[in-house]
């Protein structure tokens, strides 16, 4: 029988016991809005888990972690019916979704855009690709600097996904279908088999079909994912995990601007060719993970992973519309294009040692690891000319007119990089009421790049120290006060490193530094209440001085703001995940992105995100969602905003039995015209209007 500590089932829905008085696991609710291993968890023989689950890499309840954390569960990404992440992260207050040139996820975390920072099960995972959900247990979005956990980049903060993985002596034979009104479709099945008393096997599979509102858009996803856990002994376990992820899709760029504002009345148009706007990925990830206990409190693990990313995209896109004739209307529209294909191979080594015990009185949860990583990369990208132009101009109409078109050659580059890193933390617990975090990374960050346009050949060697450092009071066990201060850094190069120019193999990385205080306050078991304050610091950014033309290093911007959640179950009922923020950010030093007190891009002011469902009875229930972004500008010019919008959602849940429920979503409830996210000032991606998605789920 598996228990659960008074300390972590404040927060948890399923964990080991970590404290002396013990609450039955199945006396939690049956839906868990809450994170339901945030701490390091065991089954019923001691098995450790996955750990890099949380900010600190340890068995740590997430009401004792300094740091801000919204995390989805499997429970509300089913009742919301995502399939992808970004479907999951537009309910994530601080997170505003860029559209990544329709082709990749793309994001902007506390005002610091990413096309890296993503992560599974605390391992990177950084080419440019849309990522699915079917094989996802959680989604984690750690916010703030992250450097001591995730090393460079996660300036704004961190995405993991936690993985699905095989339980011992679990046997599930589960699966999804749905369908929506635009006819996209999606089908799923989760097989798990026990295979003796200590091997177990899992198979996770997706087949998607897409299609939505636009006058052109298609495209197929194919997803599998097995895994197999291994008990080799009573202390040790070991984790096989391989995914195929293939996706092929129409690249959407969205709708040009026009006097400031999203050109209006073309939704549905398509301003690309049909023909020829479409990515193309494949993505092979495998894994192998050990996990073993010693005595004395001491644990270890050890992952490996290999990643190989095949990825082609091309674009006619949008550039800008015009009025011609003067009556205020746009009746000209500018396209330009290109194609890129990028082949990327990562191998990530991870060891972690964690030691919980007591010196002199004084507990300790301490933490040595070390990672190191290899990244090789080939890119390369053309760009379209019309009749020897790389710009044209044609009518604004229902069906866009694309001329013929050839290429030129724009650039291509291979890169090799290697990285070492060693980390120590400590978690002190110098009183009942007192807890200290602190610890230190250090990273050697090591890039050789051909850039094969310009026959430059450069290498950069890079060495960083990232502090972290939080204390927490806790007047009760279900109460804690924080303050923590850390450090992340990013090199010139860029968060992807595909190549140095002969700018940036002189610069240093950029710095960020994140102070923040807040506190999390757990009034029963399944709930949580959170509330942070923060300054968020980016420096070092490089600024060509237009009057000495030579780079310097002397941009900054600041964020700062204010976050809160309720996350959990109300009543037994009721369940909920509910999140605000408040950010303000601007360019405090003059940057090549602009000037002094610059608004920085996709950083609206307020942010709402919020989901619910309440079961009326053990066969009825009711979800209600909202979405909610303040006006914010599409890119550092501050010359296009994309309006604010409230977007509603809603669900019916039916269970018709044991074994099957059918479910009804509907997005965009009150039909409303909207334009969440861009890319730059004339890629603007229109919101779906109302759309109603039928679902049934199974489970034999």
């Amino acid at each position: 029988m598996r228990i659960v500590s008074t300390r972590a089932a404040l927060l948890l829905g399923s964990a080991t016991a970590f404290a002396a008085t013990p609450v039955l696991a199945d006396e939690q609710p049956e839906r868990d809005y809450l994170p339901s291993d945030i701490v390091v968890t065991g089954d019923a023989d001691g098995y450790g888990s996955d750990d890099g689950l949380t900010a600190t890499k340890t068995p740590t309840p997430l009401i004792d972690v300094p740091q801000a954390v919204t995390a989805i569960t499997r429970d509300q990404l089913d009742d919301q019916n995502a399939t992808s992440l970004n479907e999951a992260l537009r309910f994530v207050p601080g997170v505003s979704l860029e559209t990544g040139e329709g082709h990749r996820d793309e994001v902007f975390i506390r005002g610091q855009e990413t096309t890296a920072d993503f992560f599974i099960d605390g391992l990177r995972d950084d080419a440019q690709y849309y990522r699915p959900l079917y094989n996802v247990e959680r989604v984690e979005v750690l916010k703030g600097a992250n450097a001591l956990i995730f090393g460079r980049g996660a300036g704004g903060g961190a995405i993991n996904r936690v993985s699905k993985k095989a339980e011992i002596g679990d046997l599930r034979l589960a699966g999804a279908a749905s369908v929506d009104t635009h006819g996209a479709f999606s089908l799923a099945s989760d097989i798990g088999l026990p295979a003796g008393d200590a091997l177990a096997l899992r198979l996770n599979a997706t087949y998607e079909e897409f299609d939505n509102h636009r006058d052109v858009y298609e495209g197929r996803f194919i997803g599998v994912s097995p895994t197999a856990t291994v008990g080799l002994g009573p202390s040790t376990e070991l984790v096989l995990s391989y995914t195929y992820d293939d996706d092929q899709r129409v690249v959407d760029r969205g709708v040009p601007a026009f006097q400031g504002r999203p050109l209006t009345g073309n939704d549905e148009t398509f301003f690309g060719d049909p023909d020829y706007n479409y990515s193309d990925v494949e993505a092979h990830i495998a894994r192998a993970r050990i996990d073993h206990d010693f005595d004395g409190g001491l644990s270890a693990n050890a992952t490996v992973q290999y990643a190989h990313y095949d990825k082609f995209y091309s674009n006619i896109v949008p550039s800008g519309a015009t009025d011609t004739d003067g009556d205020g209307i746009a009746d000209t529209v500018s396209l330009g294009g290109y194609e890129s294909g990028t082949v990327r191979e990562n191998l990530i080594g991870q060891a972690n040692l964690v030691w919980e015990g007591n010196t002199g009185g004084i507990g300790h949860t301490l933490l040595l690891g070390a990672e190191f990583s290899r990244q090789d990369t080939d890119a390369d990208r053309d760009r379209t000319l019309f009749d020897g132009e790389r710009s044209y101009t044609t009518d604004l109409a229902e069906a866009i007119f694309v001329p013929p078109f050839s290429f030129e050659f724009q650039r291509a580059s291979t890169s090799e990089l290697s990285t070492l890193s060693f980390y120590i933390q400590d978690q002190i617990d110098l009183a009942d009421w007192l807890q200290v975090i602190v610890g230190a990374r250090y990273d050697e960050f090591d890039l050789e790049s051909y850039d094969i346009g310009n026959d430059f050949f450069g290498s950069r060697k890079d060495d960083k120290i990232s502090p972290r450092l939080g204390v927490i009071v806790k007047p009760q066990d279900s109460l804690s006060i924080y303050a923590s201060y850390s450090e992340s850094f990013l090199p010139a190069s860029g968060d992807q490193f595909t190549v140095l120019s002969d700018t940036s193999i002189n610069l240093e990385p950029e710095s960020f530094e994140t102070w923040e205080a807040g506190v999390k306050y757990a009034p029963r078991a399944d709930l949580l209440v959170t509330a942070a304050v923060f300054r968020l610091d980016r420096k070092d950014t490089a600024f060509t001085d237009p009057v000495q033309n030579v780079v310097l290093q002397t941009g900054e911007t600041r964020v700062q703001g204010f976050e809160a959640s309720l996350a959990g179950s109300l009543t037994d009922q009721l369940h909920v995940n509910v999140g605000y923020t408040y950010l303000d950010g601007e360019i405090r030093s003059a940057t090549n992105s602009g000037g002094i007190g610059t608004q920085l891009q996709q950083l609206p002011e307020h942010q709402i995100g919020a989901w619910g469902r309440y079961d009326f009875t053990d066969n009825l229930g009711a979800g209600l969602g909202l979405v909610h972004q303040a006006s914010q500008f599409a890119s550092f010019s501050n010359d296009v905003v994309l309006p604010a919008y409230t977007r509603v959602d809603a669900a019916v849940f039916y269970t018709l039995n044991d074994r099957v429920s059918l479910q009804l979503n509907i997005e965009n409830l009150l039909d409303e015209d909207y334009y969440p996210s861009a890319h730059g000032d004339n890629n603007i991606q229109p919101g779906k209007p109302l759309t109603a998605k039928l679902g049934v789920r199974f489970e034999l």
